[in-house]
């Protein structure tokens, strides 16, 4: 029975799917030039693939694409290979994806590529989709945002990456914010390097509740998150905040083209200041 996708045969798992899952190379050739179809589909549209870039398999990915296996094939959620590889930390097999043309920004109603990266945890994978134009904005169908994302999984990196690159602190699903996510999960760290990029300590998400009441009164979390919603931003934070948000996601490059004194584009930068100035 053919399926809806035209991307081959059900099968219940084939030799292909276990060979390209197993990292078994050579058992894997010997398929393919046996004739072996590349795009056979497995149960949930999972195709060979999908399977290599799950476990990270390089080598296994590039002979299936060598062959002919479709690079932004979808299976039963809508992912592509390139999420699997994103959600894996796999960066080989994403490099290897971008290089056969797989789509950065696929039309997904859940996770986006970049959003299984900081699902993932991979901090260079989420700057390689940031890189390549991966929408730092898209909502998936559950947290909102790549940063709600990273946020919710306490990726420390990826959330930084993605601050740096100037994504919206404050983006809300549902009036959910990052920082609610953070103040969740009791992260001091996430909650601080938020704040300093200018998230507001006082949004209230649509259960009318701010960031601190996601906290136990008297813990770490709530005394930092009290401490902000008590204590004004400095007039230099303040003026960070607001040239980044006016340049936006041209702020890492446009910040060194100001003209500014390099110990100002550091701090513009969120960089230690040069030791030395030139």
């Amino acid at each position: 029975m053919t399926n809806t996708h035209g991307l081959g045969f059900w099968t219940d798992r084939s030799a292909v799917h276990e060979a390209a899952a197993q990292g078994r190379v050579t058992e894997l050739q010997q398929l393919i030039e046996g004739g072996a179809a590349v795009n056979i589909v497995a149960v949930d549209s999972i195709t060979p693939l999908h399977e290599a870039c799950i476990q990270g398999q390089t080598q296994c990915v590039r002979l299936l694409l060598d062959a002919g296996a479709q690079v932004d094939a979808r299976n039963i959620d809508g992912s592509t290979p390139l999420c699997d590889a994103c959600s894996a930390g796999s960066l080989e097999c994403v490099k290897l994806l971008l290089e056969y043309g797989a789509t950065v920004n696929p039309p997904l109603f859940t996770f986006s590529p970049l959003h299984e990266a900081c699902m993932g945890g991979n901090s260079e994978c989420v700057q390689l989709m940031i890189d390549q134009g991966g929408f730092m904005e898209a909502h998936d169908c559950h947290y909102g945002t790549p940063l709600h994302v990273a946020c919710a999984r306490q990726h420390y990196d990826c959330a930084k990456v993605l601050l740096n690159a100037g994504a919206n602190v404050n983006a809300a699903k549902l009036h959910e914010t990052a920082l609610h996510h953070a103040a969740k999960t009791k992260n001091i760290d996430l909650i601080e390097l938020l704040v300093e990029f200018g998230a507001n300590v006082c949004a209230r998400d649509n259960l009318n509740k701010k960031p601190i009441q996601y906290t136990s009164h008297g813990s770490p979390s709530y005394l930092c998150l009290e401490f902000y919603e008590n204590s004004p931003l400095s007039l230099q934070q303040i003026s960070r905040v607001a040239v980044r948000k006016a340049l936006g996601t041209r702020a890492c490059k446009g910040v060194s083209k100001l003209g500014l004194p390099k110990r100002i584009v550091s701090f513009l930068s969120y960089k230690p200041p040069p030791i030395f100035e030139s």
